[in-house]
């Protein structure tokens, strides 16, 4: 009987196959913080590499207008003049703008520096039913804060509020306010996981405490790092902005490999770094970028993003001589953090940080970040920013616009000489 070739395969002997193992995944994120914090808190104590960090980058909802209310209030200024010059269809509308709003004690107190809402509208009011002659203001704006979650404690023994605007003015006085003062928020991640983690000694410590419930276990067991980006030539930065904090509370070695832990952490409260950041990251993966307006497509939080990891990235260099010319390409110039970006490159070249705010900008005109003054600073297509740096409020600092006069103003406080093109 004559085999056919398909039953000559199946008679012949099979290769083995082994399961090839699995190629343990590339660490993309190293952790430099403290554990325990048993005596003082050190922020650069190695605790490891991960491959991944889930949690860290989440894209939350626009940050919600807040509602306060000044009790028993006897505004001033600004303040009364809103209140008596429109009539109650106009309150809660652009027309009852009434911008900063800062709440401060009658004296100066060493513990207590005041707290500052932003963008403030007024509601409505009403007299006051705990203090006649007075009034009680609604608002609607948001409370200066750095994170979403943060507390705003109220100050001690204070029976009385001053109100001032946002350029000093007084607004007038209040007995209390509500919607203020609150205790930090929850964290808006709950748990961050460190994935296909490569835990050093401090980091092992407190894994090895899980489980633990007592006062000195959960001490054994909390956790505060910086994230650093592992670049393509092996060094690493600071993310910014990008911490894990909170409490160890699950191990599990992880499918990622060579004997690598999954770390589940329970967050402390605080905003996590939008996702688009990680399309940043991994344009700096091979280094700063070879060309200039890498950044001009994003939007304006992004770009500020892109600003912190420029800054991350800045390395302190010799100044180039007083009269140097520099070029700024003004083309995409058409934010705040637009100019940080472009003045940046213009001093310091591609991906270059020359200040991410007004500060940091004066700061770099004092030396020590690549240019020294006077210098004479060429800025292409300033069309742009005469177009789009204009007076008005700035809603994402809760400040007024920085318009391009009060730049040029700067500049001229410091001898650099722009030419505007």
């Amino acid at each position: 009987m004559t085999t056919s070739a398909g039953s000559e395969a199946d008679s012949a002997p099979r290769k083995q196959r082994h399961p090839t193992p699995e190629r343990p995944a590339v660490p993309r994120w190293r952790l430099l913080g403290d554990v325990g914090f048993d005596s003082w808190y050190e922020d650069e104590v190695p605790l490891g590499v991960c491959a991944e960090i889930d949690g860290l980058f989440v894209d939350l909802p626009p940050r919600p207008r807040e509602r306060f209310t000044l009790l028993g209030c006897a505004p001033d200024g600004a303040l009364a003049d809103l209140l008596d010059r429109l009539p109650a269809e106009a309150l809660g509308t652009d027309r009852a703008w009434l911008g900063d709003l800062a709440l401060t004690e009658p004296e100066p107190s060493p513990s207590w520096s005041g707290e500052y809402l932003g963008d403030v509208v007024v509601l409505g009011h009403r007299p006051s039913r705990t203090r006649p002659g007075t009034v009680d203001v609604d608002l609607d704006g948001l409370l200066h804060v750095y994170d979403r979650t943060d507390a705003a404690v109220r100050p001690g023994a204070v029976t009385q509020f001053v109100l001032l605007g946002g350029d000093g003015t007084r607004y007038g006085v209040c007995q209390d306010v509500t919607g203020v003062f609150r205790e930090r928020g929850a964290p808006p991640v709950p748990q961050v996981r460190l994935l296909g983690c490569r835990p050093q000694a401090p980091l092992l410590a407190a894994m090895d405490a899980v489980g633990q419930s007592t006062k000195a276990g959960l001490r054994r067991r909390r956790i505060r790092a910086e994230v650093h980006r592992i670049a393509a030539d092996g060094t690493s930065y600071r993310v910014i902005g990008a911490v894990v904090s909170g409490t160890v509370a699950a191990v599990a070695p992880s499918p990622l490999g060579g004997g690598s832990f999954d770390v589940t952490v329970d967050s402390d409260p605080q905003e996590p770094l939008p996702t688009a950041v990680l399309d940043i990251l991994t344009r700096w993966h091979d280094g700063p970028p070879a060309r200039r307006n890498m950044w001009s497509g994003y939007d304006r939080e992004l770009r500020h993003r892109w600003l912190m990891v420029a800054a991350a990235h800045q390395s302190v260099v010799p100044d180039r001589p007083a009269g140097t010319t520099y070029d700024l390409d003004g083309r995409f110039v058409t934010d705040i953090d637009g100019f940080y970006c472009a003045i940046g490159e213009a001093i310091n070249g591609p991906g270059g940080y020359f200040g991410g705010n007004l500060d940091a900008l004066d700061d770099g005109l004092r030396g020590r970040s690549g240019a020294a003054t006077p210098f004479r600073l060429v800025w292409h297509d300033s069309t742009v920013a005469r177009e789009h740096l204009v007076a008005g409020y700035d809603r994402r600092r809760l400040a007024p616009a920085v318009t391009l006069g009060y730049l040029l103003g700067m500049f001229a406080d410091h001898h650099v000489q722009v030419e505007l093109r």
